[in-house]
């Protein structure tokens, strides 16, 4: 059993991912809510290309060129005596597969929301994912200092387009440039807005009931009224249930605006309240819970040339397990052998720290050479593999040569370790050399391209293939499989894994390959074709 000092750490972690689509404000929320967590001292907005600050979770050089996010961020922090893990995910739907991945190591999740625009197309996919998962969540309307949709409309396109029945949290007073504050209906509180108020601990004025007269001389008698109207309509809805919430099926709604820092504080607070710990982890062979003794955990995302000095390549480690310490010994399931790990660092985005004690619910980086996957599990022996870290096959595919023959070398340590980390996947055919890179999105391509010149010197012509979907394969009948491999060899192509797969030109030749060949299997998710393939 762990000790009690060990179960107090665990029952402390809190670790959420941030989703949203694209300009919704993401970054700017994660910004504010490191400055509540002392994190950092000043936040940066990202702009155009020329803006001279960048948002701390913005650490690639691409990032801060292009004004997106590309790749997701590890933060951690404290705040009202818990441990917060934050991860930053990308809102581009042409990185969505690192975010499926983050996704696969949090507890909960943050949504967040355009007032201006409601729910859109990437919002959606990202809230599916946390949905089929079980992942709680809770949503944050952003920019109602901006001329925006009525409060209800938003709240109620939540409820119909996502299936979610909502809990508003916090409630605008006006909108755009009427707007005033917010009533907390947790806290019967109302917190009134000063757009000049930006920084940390700026001063707020915070009225205790709506009877006050610094409500009506601040607010005026139409705002006022409409207020009262508002709450009575929402009371009708019954009070906040925790328990659905956790289970999944209720998101609490706070109403804000990140960029003037209004509203974040009580959504922070609000949150370590209520979003679950460190949750039970589903593994093929049975379900670990975080409080057992022994560490176990996950990695589900892999990174290089976080400090380009070094060329260094960094596995992010979900613990789900136990205690983590410099200089334990696991095992390694997949490879079949134990491995020490000397140190471990806690992340600030690229910044980093030694950790000399983790806990189930903390996201740490191990010093990688090659040995770890995404994927992988690491236990104290027991033979475990947790489900649920995605990767799908890719759409788009290019040929990738090099200007320079030199750059041979560095070509294919970047392209193999870029594709190891996600970014892109690497392919290559049997009977010659040619180098294949596969996306689910046009933007890799450029992110790929870009890295391989600035991070490793290698400066490539991408030369498009006109696939337009893959799908891994299998059949139990080799003579088939023989065939089907012989017959369609231009087509077959493996990955890092030494897995095959097949390119189709397009949706018609797919549906007929798959018609042609009935005992043949294609599947476009990795884990899937895994099960397939041990089955």
């Amino acid at each position: 059993m762990l000790e009690p000092h060990q179960l107090a750490e665990i029952n402390r972690r809190k670790t959420f991912a941030i989703i949203s689509h694209p300009d919704a404000g993401k970054t700017t929320v994660t910004e504010k809510l490191l400055l509540f967590g002392n994190a950092i001292h000043m936040a940066g907005v990202v702009k155009a290309k020329r803006a001279k600050q960048f948002a701390r979770s913005d650490w690639m050089e691409i990032e801060k060129q292009r004004g997106i996010s590309v790749s997701s961020s590890v933060m951690q922090f404290e705040y009202g005596g818990h441990v917060v893990n934050l991860l930053d995910t990308p809102g581009h739907e042409d990185f969505s597969e690192d975010t499926y991945r983050v996704l696969t190591a949090v507890d909960s999740a943050l949504m967040i929301i355009d007032s201006s625009k409601g729910i859109e197309t990437q919002t959606k996919k990202l809230f599916k994912v946390c949905h089929d998962r079980h992942i709680p969540i809770m949503t944050f309307m952003n920019k109602v200092d901006l001329e925006g949709r009525d409060p209800f409309e938003l709240i109620d396109e939540v409820e119909k387009v996502l299936s979610l029945p909502t809990f508003a949290a916090t409630w605008p007073i006006g909108q755009g440039k009427r707007f005033k504050g917010v009533y907390n209906r947790l806290s019967k509180q109302i917190l009134l807005f000063d757009p000049n108020q930006k920084t940390k601990n700026f001063e707020t004025t915070l009225v205790q009931n709506l009877d006050d007269p610094v409500l009506k001389e601040r607010v005026g008698d139409e705002l006022l009224d409409k207020l009262k109207e508002d709450l009575s309509l929402l009371e009708a809805g019954g009070d906040f249930d925790t328990e659905s919430y956790l289970a999944g099926h209720l998101s609490p709604v706070f109403f804000g605006s990140a960029v003037n820092n209004f509203g974040i504080q009580e959504l922070l607070e609000a949150f370590l309240k209520f979003a679950p710990g460190p949750l039970a982890r589903p593994a093929e062979e049975r379900l670990v819970e975080p409080t057992e003794e022994k560490l176990t955990g996950v990695v589900f995302k892999i990174q290089a040339n976080m400090d380009p000095k070094h060329r260094d390549r960094m596995a992010f480690f979900r613990i789900c397990s136990g205690e983590f310490y410099p200089g334990i010994d696991v095992y390694h399931v997949r490879l079949d052998r134990v491995v020490r790990i000397n140190n471990a660092l806690t992340f600030m985005s690229q910044e980093r720290k030694n950790v000399e004690k983790a806990y189930a619910g903390d996201i740490i980086g191990l010093h990688d050479r090659g040995t770890l996957m995404i994927g992988d599990t690491l236990t104290l022996g027991e033979k475990l593999k947790f489900t649920g870290v995605p990767q799908f096959s890719p759409d788009m595919f290019c040929r990738v040569e090099l200007k320079n023959p030199i750059k041979i070398k560095q070509l294919h340590k970047g392209v193999e370790q870029l594709a190891e980390e996600g970014t892109s996947q690497l392919f290559k055919r049997k009977f010659n050399s040619d180098i294949i890179i596969g996306v689910v999105g046009r933007l890799q391509f450029e992110v790929v391209k870009f890295r391989l010149l600035n991070e490793y010197g290698a400066d490539a012509e991408f030369i498009p293939l006109s696939f337009s979907s893959s799908r891994w394969y299998h059949s139990t009948n080799k003579k088939v499989l023989e065939e089907f491999e012989s017959y369609y060899r231009d087509q077959i192509v493996f990955d890092v894994r030494d897995y095959p797969m097949i390119l189709f030109k397009n949706d018609w030749e797919e549906n007929y390959v798959q018609e042609k060949y009935p005992d043949m299997r294609f599947f476009d998710s990795l884990i899937t074709y895994e099960q397939e393939v041990r089955a």
